[in-house]
């Protein structure tokens, strides 16, 4: 029996895997790493960079928020008065959770995958509200190049110190590009604006001992592939079944992987029931296949918004494996 690391690889690089990849198996993700996110069920908070949250009870997430003056760029064209660098957790002192977790990890069975976001496209719109951030791209595109670069330059310090750190051999990276239905902006502005960015981000990790970049965007985001391919993304988690998966893998199969095809809003949601789960589990490992694909809930993170979801979501996986291997 293939170990879960030897499994997802077969997978990906289109050999002979002997199951079906199980959601997160592969990724011991270090959600220690300080990388200034907070969580606070409830409350009103800002973050490092000056962001407001908001997490209201009852609500499955947080989102930030830019009523009232509350935006941190209030003029992109001077976006340098507003946006200031948090200082970057250097000490072992800060690491030593991260550290300590990453040493705990056989990377003969697992990857240790470093963990980071918000990503580019999200802390534009974070610092200055989507709309805003959507027609500072078409208005003021000169002004938007130098706070991406400015924030690629922030992330760049923190993969140099996260490397050093832990030695993650993956990088779990988060940044949503889509909707359900449609990219946030056309694959033109992207390849102007994110994918420069992108290139250089993965770029440097790849080229710091990193061997697999997994990055997030649980959306539409089919029309964006070629620029994942072009940015050295290996496994694309998230991909939502309003993608059209199986197209795309045959398309692109070989040189990117598809891991979701599982819709949280339709399996994880106060009704759930295990017969539910089975019929999407199900319909995803047979119309998506054996290679280039990993089964899993497009959620960002191996966790579930209501009790039982996800085990059983991977106790499915495992029966088709039974069934189609």
């Amino acid at each position: 029996m293939l170990t879960k690391r030897q499994n997802m690889l077969e997978t990906i690089k289109g050999g002979n895997p002997d199951r079906f990849v199980n959601q997160y198996e592969f990724l011991n993700i270090i959600m220690e790493i300080p990388t200034g996110l907070a969580f606070n069920y409830g409350q009103t908070w800002k973050d490092h960079w000056g962001i407001t949250w908001q997490w209201p009870e009852g609500q499955l997430g947080m989102f930030p928020v830019h009523h009232d003056g509350l935006a941190v760029i209030q003029d992109i064209t001077e976006w340098q008065k507003y946006v200031k660098k948090p200082e970057i957790a250097k000490s072992d002192e800060a690491w030593a959770a991260a550290i300590e977790h990453a040493n705990t990890v056989d990377r003969n069975e697992e990857y240790v995958a470093g963990f980071f976001a918000p990503g580019i496209f999200e802390m534009t719109h974070h610092l200055m509200g989507m709309e805003n951030a959507l027609m500072a791209l078409y208005e003021e595109p000169e002004a938007m190049h130098e706070l991406i670069d400015y924030l690629v330059g922030y992330e760049l310090e923190f993969a140099e110190v996260m490397v050093e750190k832990i030695k993650p051999d993956c990088i779990f990276h988060h940044d949503d590009w889509g909707s359900q239905i449609s990219s946030f902006v056309s694959p033109d502005m992207f390849e102007e604006f994110f994918l420069p960015a992108y290139k250089k981000i993965y770029g440097f990790y790849k080229a710091n001992g990193v061997e697999l970049v997994v990055h997030h965007s649980d959306s539409y985001a089919a029309n964006l592939v070629p620029f994942m391919i072009d940015m050295g993304i290996d496994i694309w988690q998230g991909v939502m079944n309003t993608n059209n998966i199986p197209e795309l893998i045959k398309e692109y199969g070989g040189k990117i992987s598809f891991m979701g095809g599982i819709h949280s809003g339709q399996v994880d949601f106060p009704a759930w029931t295990p017969e539910i789960v089975a019929d999407f589990v199900e319909k995803a490992c047979r119309d998506n296949g054996k290679l280039y694909f990993i089964p899993c809930q497009t959620s960002g993170l191996p966790i579930d918004n209501f009790e039982g979801v996800y085990t059983t979501v991977s106790k499915e996986i495992d029966r088709m494996s039974t069934v189609l291997f």
